[in-house]
């Protein structure tokens, strides 16, 4: 018997690929940044040491992203960072210099026709929405 099942389409071969809205994105980036504030706050005072939440969030992004493709922000917003050319896990060390890269901000607000930064452009990733 063969698997009827449907392969996915990596989001670079698939011509309908709609990327999700950026308030998806910017809902996911908002929790995120609380959850590191106060995880930082564990450490260190966020006011006072302002790397401290930003080295806490470059290591969710590595984290979450290289290992299960989503952090909690993701999660709850529904959407996922995968690969653009084969719609797989983008892994730790490309999560982590997506992270840094995002952390720079610049790379974040530079988007092309599928709203990938340069920071996704650079890691090879991109936002797609999660199904239900």
């Amino acid at each position: 018997m063969t698997d009827t099942a449907a392969v996915p389409v990596p989001p670079a071969a698939d011509p309908t690929f709609t990327p999700p809205s950026l308030g998806r994105r910017f809902g996911a980036l908002v929790i995120d940044w609380v959850l590191c504030l106060l995880i930082s706050n564990l450490f260190a005072d966020p006011v006072r040491d302002g790397w401290a939440p930003v080295l806490v969030l470059v290591l969710e992004y590595a984290l979450f992203l290289g290992l299960f493709a989503q952090t909690p922000g993701m999660y709850v917003t529904r959407i996922r960072c995968l690969s653009w050319a084969d719609g797989g896990r983008i892994g730790l060390v490309r999560a982590l210099l997506r992270g840094v890269l995002l952390a720079l901000v610049v790379p974040a607000v530079i988007m092309d026709e599928h709203r990938r930064g340069l920071h996704d452009r650079l890691t090879g990733s991109v936002i797609v929405a999660t199904p239900r």
